[in-house]
């Protein structure tokens, strides 16, 4: 069995989704570890994407469509 984090690549994300919302679309599938929203450094503003951690590999796997 695969050891350390699970990172699942969440793109194309309106630029008003917030953290909450992806956490909601992705506890159902396991225990979520992290998520990293992207945000731009010069202005802070949201970039799209999100990266969602898990630990648990078969959770993971689950989780993508």
């Amino acid at each position: 069995m695969a050891k350390g984090i699970f990172k699942i690549y969440v793109g194309n994300l309106d630029y008003k989704v917030t953290e909450f919302a992806v956490r909601r679309l992705f506890e159902p599938f396991g225990e979520i570890e992290d998520i990293a929203m992207a945000q731009d450094k010069e202005t802070g503003k949201p970039r799209g994407f999100a990266i969602v951690m898990m630990r648990d590999h078969e959770h993971g796997q689950s989780a993508r469509p």
